[in-house]
């Protein structure tokens, strides 16, 4: 028993002791928990902040990905607006271009025409001139004929003069010159009729020179209208021709 009391206080003082290691020992854990609880509260914390300024980045990355998309798409926009608008123009200038070709070959085409006219007046300028070498030639005809007739009146009045005479003597002359007479009557006949005709020739004569006269000064005012509507014609189409060889040079520039 003495034994048993003597070793009970150190029992005693070493379960004391394991009690108050064990104390000690869950106090610690209660720490290291409480650390560890902390430990994971601020990795938490650190991993929250870590992770909202992550959807932070990335909001503003979104942010500035959806700014640089509106910027692209305004400028894709502002390339297809200006893409229209230099179709427009291509397209108004070839319809220019076209209506401009079109006129310039209406021109070529009118001045192909003027061509031919001025052609065909030059050739009715040629007849005119023909004419009118023509009608000096048959008023100089007309001129002799005229002094051919004064002859040829001349003469038959001699001749009736001379047939007058004649019949004058052959009445003096009575019955002997009766045959005489007779022709004598015969060819003052002839020269009467050969007076009348010679006057109906002159008349006629005057009528054709009354006739050849005006024919002549018509041909002379046609003749100097074809002239001048010749010269205004070639003068027409050598500005036209200025002005399609202007508008090709300034198209090929």
């Amino acid at each position: 028993m003495a034994g048993v009391e003597v070793v009970l206080p150190y029992l005693i003082e070493g379960a004391a002791l394991i009690a108050l290691a064990a104390g000690a020992a869950a106090l610690w854990g209660k720490r290291a928990q409480t650390h560890a609880r902390e430990a994971a509260r601020a990795q938490d914390a650190a991993h929250a902040a870590a992770l909202a300024q992550a959807q932070a980045h990335h909001t503003a990355q979104q942010e500035d990905a959806a700014r640089e998309h509106e910027s692209l798409a305004a400028q894709i926009e502002s390339l297809r607006a200006e893409l229209a608008q230099r179709r427009s123009v291509a397209d108004a200038l070839e319809a220019a271009l076209a209506s401009e070709r079109a006129q310039r070959d209406d021109a070529m085409q009118h001045a192909a025409r003027i061509a031919s006219e001025a052609s065909r007046l030059k050739l009715m300028s040629s007849t005119f001139e023909r004419w009118h070498e023509q009608m000096i030639s048959l008023m100089a005809q007309n001129n002799d004929m005229h002094k051919k007739n004064q002859e040829l009146s001349s003469i038959v009045s001699h001749v009736l003069i001379v047939s007058l005479n004649a019949s004058i003597e052959a009445a003096r002359a009575g019955a002997a010159g009766r045959g005489f007479s007779i022709v004598a009557g015969e060819v003052r006949s002839l020269a009467t009729r050969s007076q009348e005709l010679s006057k109906s020739y002159r008349d006629s004569l005057n009528r054709n020179d009354l006739i050849t006269a005006a024919t002549f000064q018509d041909i002379q005012a046609g003749g100097k209208m074809i002239a001048a509507t010749l010269a205004s014609v070639e003068a027409s189409t050598q500005q036209l021709h200025h002005q399609l060889e202007a508008t090709r040079a300034g198209a090929l520039a």
